[in-house]
């Protein structure tokens, strides 16, 4: 179809509002809305394609507002607001309802589930800090399919070093070692700029909008997250290693206590000025960061 004018005048109404209550609505509007036959889903597509006809359209689009809810929570773990990746999602609803030729033997769900995947997967790249600057297809590819990738291969082999992770997925994704190595390192620090807590009508509204998708992790998720403790627990162990007494005494102190002591406390502990205390802990720190992305180290690295 080449007439898609309407599809783009509801995408910019839908656009001007990136409120969460917008996205929280049409969450709610989604779970009214009521399914397609085959021969409906059909007609209405017909009516677009044929007569413009916006309203069937519509229709179409409304009664599949399920799937970008459902597509939209796989992506939860990037700590974007839900209600923001909804509104994106139908977007590419829209776009997909617009394009969809009803002649093909495959139901308007399958045709649209590129669509909205591709127009959250955009979304998230424009927002997430730690891509931006990097949005080639190689590196699209990368983000998304980085942690997928490495737990399959640990879960394949758990003799395999961080590095042979590593080169692997740079020959499946064509990107170089040294990109996976550093995406990796990214996911494993915490991007205080997702932290932000969602904006709603009450102090409830976040447990509201997820409570429209399914909270519960999927099994390779668990499966993914227990292999990437053990792993991580690993490495933070053999990199304290490398630190001296003091050092080693002030990172745990510091970094690896719940309560975190101060520079002065431990300056006073230890004898030493709390400037003093300051340069070890970022000499330390340093030491620990070279380690975890050193290549001379991967030995170290085995799970």
């Amino acid at each position: 179809m080449s007439n898609i004018s309407t599809s783009t005048q509801v995408t910019t109404n839908f656009n001007s509002g990136t409120d969460n209550m917008l996205g929280r609505n049409m969450m709610r509007s989604a779970m009214k809305a009521p399914y397609l036959e085959r021969e409906d889903e059909h007609m209405l597509a017909l009516r677009w394609r044929d007569d413009q006809d916006s309203v069937a359209m519509h229709k179409i689009a409304v009664s599949h507002m399920r799937l970008v809810i459902s597509i939209a929570g796989k992506f939860k773990h990037f700590k974007l607001p839900l209600g923001d990746m909804v509104q994106e999602g139908y977007v590419g609803l829209l776009e997909a309802a617009a394009r969809f030729d009803p002649e093909r033997e495959v139901r308007f769900s399958t045709y649209a589930t590129w669509w909205i995947r591709a127009s959250i997967q955009d979304y998230i790249l424009r927002n997430w800090s730690i891509v931006r600057g990097g949005t080639s297809s190689a590196q699209k590819a990368l983000f998304f399919n980085l942690r997928r990738l490495r737990t399959k291969l640990a879960a394949e082999d758990r003799t395999m070093t961080k590095q042979d992770i590593y080169r692997n997925i740079s020959e499946k994704l064509g990107v170089s070692v040294s990109d996976v190595e550093t995406m990796d390192f990214r996911f494993s620090t915490t991007d205080n700029s997702l932290s932000a807590p969602m904006i709603g009508d009450d102090e409830n509204s976040g447990s509201k909008m997820d409570s429209l998708v399914d909270n519960h992790p999927l099994q390779d998720e668990l499966v993914e997250d227990e292999i990437d403790g053990q792993r991580r627990s690993k490495w933070l162990h053999d990199a304290l290693q490398i630190l001296n007494e003091r050092e080693l005494q002030i990172i745990r102190y510091r970094r690896l206590n719940d309560e975190g002591a101060t520079l002065e406390a431990l300056g006073e502990e230890m004898g030493i000025s709390k400037e003093r205390v300051r340069q070890i802990e970022a000499r330390a720190l340093e030491k620990l960061r070279n380690c975890l992305l050193s290549v001379n180290t991967v030995d170290a690295y085995q799970v």
